[in-house]
């Protein structure tokens, strides 16, 4: 995505099942799961980059001791910045007892993080300010150890403010900008409530079956409780993902599937997802259950998770982003009139590099089809050069732009922030053979276009193609995203802009005016969650208008370069991703009637001119 957002935080959750001297004995590292915390973390930075925290609990801790820690981070390398802390601690042991790392329980009893329960969290920001404040885990302590929360997810709430009520609090000025401190509250709620003293699994389970329905969002939870007990959760619907693997020694979880499998080398089959609604709930002895909480609903997995978000060292996911490519190539192949003789294949950014090995397969295949026609077509009217220049015939790819990540825009003026940001990726001469050559780039989604319009077609343009073509690997992004996603804003959306321009150049205002009463009229009657409004907005025009729409937007004024721009259709991606049909953001078909809330409050905030997120 050459235009990034904010979006998926990761999950991290370890719990120990044997006695740190067994860890000590059998992989020489008392801090095996501290180790296998930060690869998980790690194996995961792509999920947040504005924060990290961990949080750990310690068993069998003698009364007056503390038993649950927590450290968090918004250092620009947080993972690296709260495991250096932890290593500055063990070597400042190491200096009063060199030996200390061959005594476990000497060990337990020094280092504040060395618990038998660890979660970890990476955020991105979605709401709240960019400080460790507001970076997971959340705590919540009490005189009882039962009652003692470690909490954080990867998720968004729309009905916070609900939330607050139903438990009547009125939320400080921290509360209110943070969704999970509207969870926390609402999960301590219920497990005050808890019958006994020292809440146990089944506790556990009655107070996720009371708190979990009122939450309004997509998640994926990761708790710790004082006395031991814990629990990894997902909603009913699927929409943040979650996996889980257990042996005799360990349970762990995370949001990605190759995280654990990389962390603890195991096969894709040993490594399970955690289903939507379900629980997995772990008691202080270490055995588990897999509790249903919810009914499931219908799986809404988040299709970005496949597209973008998730790390592709999965096979699954890589699987489906080279399908993703794979499918955009007969549409290509039509606009450039098959001409693969000039043209030239690009990605930008390096997270669309999988994608444009499925699109380059495809013009491969169409290549080696017409490279067999031709040379039978020849019979033996052929000489060994004209078959070798025919059989050695490929497509054109090459590196176009490299992003220079050390650059920053940081003149403030606008005219000047702009040219700064011309230079952000650096081009490749020599490529392109000016005015002969069409250029087909290929970026993972098109968001604002901003990025496009500013940096990539600018630089692109110095090269002097024949054409520009720009091909995303998922559909217009159309509404808003309020389950995990930094997208509320439909002004922000460059589909939504050219869909309001083509109703002002057809004299079709009244449409947009039109909308804006109805919402207003739902509003008033407490019904904004019933309906999507915002679908009127793009019904008068097919996607092919509203892509060449974009393409007008995107290019700047002075050029005089065609640019054209290829979309992803919706059947393609489903066929492309059939585990992942969440796809609110490019139909409005939202799984939850939250989302109904967001996108019509969006467009009333955009009709007002209010810079605000939509809930």
């Amino acid at each position: 995505m050459s235009e990034d957002i904010k979006h998926e935080c990761g999950l991290a959750y370890i719990r120990l099942r044997k006695p740190f001297s067994f860890y000590q004995q059998k992989y020489g590292a008392v801090t095996y799961g501290l180790n296998k915390l930060y690869l998980l973390m790690e194996k995961q930075h792509n999920r947040g980059q504005d924060g990290a925290g961990i949080a750990a609990v310690k068993l069998n801790v003698e009364p007056g001791n503390p038993f649950l820690h927590r450290m968090r981070s918004c250092a620009p390398q947080p993972i690296a910045d709260i495991f250096f802390k932890i290593g500055q601690e063990i070597a400042e042991l190491e200096k009063y007892q060199p030996d200390i790392k061959q005594h476990p329980g000497l060990m337990k009893g020094h280092l504040p993080f060395l618990g038998e329960l660890l979660l970890g969290h990476l955020r991105y920001g979605t709401q709240g300010k960019n400080n460790a404040e507001f970076c997971h885990p959340f705590i919540k302590r009490d005189l009882m150890p039962g009652k003692n929360l470690a909490l954080a997810g990867n998720f968004n709430m729309v009905n916070t403010d609900e939330l607050f009520d139903l438990i009547n609090m009125a939320p400080g000025d921290f509360q209110k900008q943070s969704d999970l401190a509207a969870m926390m509250e609402v999960f301590h709620h219920f497990l005050s409530k808890a019958d006994e003293e020292h809440p146990n699994a089944a506790d556990i389970i009655h107070v996720l079956k009371k708190a979990t329905p009122l939450f309004d969002g997509g998640y994926s939870i990761g708790a710790l409780l004082g006395n031991g007990h814990s629990f990894v959760m997902r909603d009913a619907h699927g929409i943040r993902p979650a996996y889980y693997y257990i042996n005799d020694e360990v349970i762990v979880a995370a949001s990605e599937r190759a995280a654990i499998r990389t962390t603890f080398n195991v096969g894709e089959n040993e490594v399970m997802e955690l289903m939507p609604g379900t629980a997995l709930i772990v008691d202080d002895t270490g055995n588990y259950r897999i509790e249903q909480i919810l009914e499931p609903k219908e799986r809404r997995a988040c299709s970005f998770e496949r597209i973008y978000f998730s790390r592709g060292s999965d096979e699954k996911i890589y699987r489906e982003r080279i399908a993703l490519g794979h499918h955009l190539s007969q549409t290509v192949l039509d606009r450039i009139n098959y001409d693969l003789k000039n043209t030239i294949f690009s990605y930008i950014p390096n997270t669309a590099e999988v994608a444009f090995y499925g699109l380059v397969k495809g013009m491969e295949e169409y290549l080696n089809k017409i490279k067999v026609e031709r040379i039978l077509s020849w019979g033996n009217d052929f000489t060994p050069e004209k078959l070798e220049e025919m059989v050695t015939r490929k497509i054109r790819q090459e590196k176009i732009a490299i992003k220079d990540v050390k650059l920053r825009t940081f003149i403030t003026e606008d005219a000047n922030r702009n040219e700064m940001v011309q230079h952000v990726y650096d081009v490749t001469y020599g490529t392109v053979r000016r005015n002969e050559d069409t250029l087909v780039v290929i970026d993972d989604s098109i968001v604002r276009g901003t990025t496009l319009k500013e940096s990539i077609i600018r630089m692109l343009a110095r090269l002097q193609p024949k054409k520009i073509i720009v091909v995303s690997s998922a559909p217009q992004i159309r509404y808003p995203d309020c389950y995990g996603i930094d997208m509320s804003k439909l002004g922000d959306f460059i589909a939504f802009r050219a869909a309001i321009a083509l109703l002002k150049e057809r004299n079709m205002e009244h449409v947009i005016t039109d909308i804006q009463e109805k919402i207003k009229e739902l509003q008033r009657n407490n019904q904004l969650h019933t309906e999507n409004m915002v679908r009127h907005i793009y019904k008068p025009f097919t996607t092919l208008e509203i892509s060449d729409k974009i393409a007008q937007l995107i290019t700047p004024s002075e050029l005089n370069i065609d640019v054209e721009v290829i979309y992803q259709t919706i059947e393609d991606l489903h066929d492309s991703c059939p585990t992942n049909t969440g796809d609110w953001y490019f139909t409005g078909n939202y799984p939850t009637a939250g989302g109904n809330r967001v996108v019509n409050k969006a467009f009333l905030n955009y009709m007002e001119g209010k810079n605000v997120r939509g809930y």
